[in-house]
């Protein structure tokens, strides 16, 4: 099943963080269907370019580079030349995180400044890193990649969840600063979401029945119902959508 197509999407300049695998993966192959000009960066190099040849045949090719995002001298370097190269940046997903398992008793001040800046110091300056593309064009829309987790209360995360839950206040407070200049600032939430990664760190048969029991839609949720959420949130069919939180968690939150 293909999904909708929003025509606003278009030769729509894209850029998506950590989009070489999992949901990333398929944020960037959904926007390449929809007819966009797509930029992604990730730390996987062969991932991201595998995926870029995998899409070439697209209207629009996916144009790779491999950042590591929490080097922000290189962050502002790359997202300069991944604007020049699609023409401007009209779409951001900030999509990159890392759920790694940590006890507090374990937790030093390298690795909580580390945690945050894999799971959320980078949303900002990628925001920022846009923002004058967005300026110029009198319009964008921002995407924040936030999470259930930190709603439930999971447990061996206390880093992850502290971060997706300043996401939230992160979007609030972007959406009201860019509003005068048409920029729209929102929040997916996914739930769990069975990508490989999860399935080979994480999902055991205790944990599956955990995530039906809280569930109200007894399936897995596949990568594919979050990307088009968020091609939902970027196209112009959400125009007066922004400030928002919006749920893909099959009903556990």
């Amino acid at each position: 099943m293909s999904g909708a197509v929003f025509p606003s999407l278009v030769d729509r300049h894209v850029i998506v963080t950590g989009g070489a695998s999992g949901i990333g993966a398929e944020i960037v192959a959904e926007f390449t269907r929809q007819g966009s000009k797509v930029g992604f960066v990730d730390l996987d190099a062969d991932g991201g370019e595998a995926l870029a040849a995998d899409l070439a045949d697209a209207r629009h090719k996916p144009f790779f580079r491999r950042l590591d995002l929490t080097d922000l001298a290189a962050l502002e370097t790359t997202m300069a030349e991944l604007v020049a190269v699609l023409g401007g940046a009209d779409v951001l997903v900030n999509n990159a995180a890392n759920d790694e398992r940590h006890a507090l008793s374990e937790v030093t001040p390298d690795y909580w400044r580390d945690r945050m800046a894999v799971n959320l110091d980078h949303q900002v300056f990628m925001a920022k890193a846009v923002l004058p593309a967005m300026e110029a064009a009198g319009k964008g829309s921002i995407i924040n990649m936030g999470s259930c987790s930190w709603r439930l209360g999971l447990d061996g995360m206390t880093a992850y969840v502290t971060a997706k839950a300043a996401i939230e206040g992160l979007t609030n407070g972007l959406a009201r600063e860019l509003a005068p200049h048409n920029i729209r600032v929102n929040c997916v939430i996914p739930g769990f979401i069975k990508t490989q990664r999860q399935v080979d760190r994480w999902l055991t048969p205790e944990l599956e029945r955990t995530i039906m029991d809280g569930q109200c839609l007894q399936d897995f949720i596949d990568p594919v119902d979050v990307a088009r959420m968020v091609a939902f949130l970027a196209s112009d069919d959400a125009r007066m959508c922004t400030s928002g939180t919006y749920n893909v968690d099959a009903g556990w939150i």
